[in-house]
């Protein structure tokens, strides 16, 4: 691989990625897998359907970079021209493949579907280059080599690109220095900004070192990424002195290690007792719910919830007194925690947890701003409140709103308060 330091690229295609509607999410996910093996993401870019802007990012690229992947752009539509652009950046032809082209067939003969009349424009491969069979959907992927660089292109959904991720571009990358290999371990935090935990862990540095520490930040959520070379004992050794000193500092504020987030942290605590979970949301309009049953197994603990977006739902449906309502209003102190009772009682469940506020950009006032919201946990032991005035447009306070709320409640599990 020669002496320069070894780095990779990611480049998503696709015009919507350039809009607000959709985020490129896939870069995320091979950054996370580089690291493992010690190669750094130094560079990502989005850029739309067009043959000469991809073929001009691929160009660059692969100029000044071991390993770029591409995603997105392989499917059979008039808009997918990544292999033509891939083909244009290195002065390739592009070649049916029949191999390939009984690959397609094979995929949507397995799924009970009629081949579309233009799949087999999929089958177009890019001269000198290795198809990678798509198990997951129908577009094959394709692994060029180019002397000691690799460029690998790849379908855009998701689920299809991590599995040939995994099993085509990891294996080639691991092999380049088996040396190079990292272990990791994130030790997921709540209820404290990125500042602080930085504080709080700031005097390990001189122990264990800078680089080997990350600290990411979003909404109430804290990662800290903890890594050690190597993947033999002496790795795992070092990872585990890492995270009991780093625990140490973070106290009660480390909701977990190597968690998806605080609705599974949450989930774990609910398992751990036997006990059941219900909701009741106003603001969030059910997100507290969609985080926890994205975990797996969440059906053991969460009964269900209640979106109670009118006070009429609050009052009919939650049991809310109309007098707490019109005395103190629908987003207050009290209506959370009666919220929270409400579901609880209402669905039979251990524990109620409630958020009620103003999400915005409208319906503020002096006393009540935009991005006040109220948040309660009821439990076998009584009810917690907080509240807080967040930041940020409608979707960061909802965000907010959630994992404060669960991380309340994962506390309350803990029996931290």
């Amino acid at each position: 691989m020669g002496d320069h330091r070894r780095s990779a690229a990611c480049l998503a295609v696709g015009s919507e990625l350039l809009g607000g509607d959709k985020l490129d999410r896939n870069s995320l996910t091979v950054s996370r897998a580089l690291a493992g093996l010690g190669l750094a993401m130094t560079e990502k870019r989005v850029v739309g359907d067009d043959v000469e802007a991809i073929a001009g990012a691929v160009g660059d690229l692969v100029a000044r970079h071991d390993l770029v992947v591409v995603t997105g752009g392989l499917g059979p539509t008039a808009d997918d021209v990544t292999r033509d652009a891939v083909a244009r950046a290195l002065g390739r032809a592009i070649e049916h493949d029949p191999a390939v082209a009984g690959w397609i067939r094979e995929r949507y003969a397995a799924q009970g579907r009629e081949m579309p009349v233009h799949a087999p424009s999929m089958a177009r491969v890019v001269a000198g280059s290795r198809p990678l069979p798509n198990l997951r959907g129908a577009a094959p992927g394709l692994l060029v080599e180019l002397g000691d660089r690799v460029l690998a292109v790849l379908p855009g959904p998701p689920w299809e690109m991590v599995e040939m991720l995994e099993r085509d571009v990891l294996p080639v990358v691991a092999s380049w220095d088996p040396g190079a290999r990292r272990l990791s371990r994130t030790l997921l935090v709540g209820g404290v900004f990125e500042s602080d935990v930085e504080q709080r862990v700031r005097p390990l540095y001189e122990r264990f070192g800078r680089d080997d520490v990350s600290i990411l930040a979003s909404y109430g959520v804290v990662r800290l990424v903890l890594w050690a070379a190597g993947d033999g004992p002496a790795a795992m050794d070092r990872l585990g002195e890492m995270e009991r000193a780093f625990s140490e500092r973070l106290g009660n504020d480390l909701a977990g290690v190597d968690l998806t987030g605080l609705a599974e942290a949450a989930v774990v605590g609910l398992r751990r007792r036997g006990e059941r979970l219900a909701t009741a949301e106003s603001c969030t309009g059910g997100l507290v719910s969609a985080r926890l049953t994205d975990v797996p197994g969440a059906s053991e603990v969460f009964v269900g919830g209640v979106v109670a977006y009118s006070n009429e739902v609050k009052e009919l449906e939650l049991e809310v007194p109309l007098a707490t309502l019109v005395g103190h209003g629908a987003v207050s102190e009290a209506v959370a925690r009666a919220m929270a009772e409400g579901a609880r009682r209402r669905l039979a469940a251990d524990w109620g947890v409630a958020i009620t506020g103003i999400a915005g950009p409208t319906g503020g006032t002096e006393d009540k701003p935009v991005g006040l919201v109220h948040w309660a946990v009821a439990g076998p032991d009584g009810v917690a409140a907080a509240h807080r005035v967040f930041p940020g447009d409608r979707s960061v306070v909802r965000e907010w709103s959630c994992n404060s709320a669960l991380d309340l409640l994962r506390r309350r599990l803990a029996g931290l308060g």
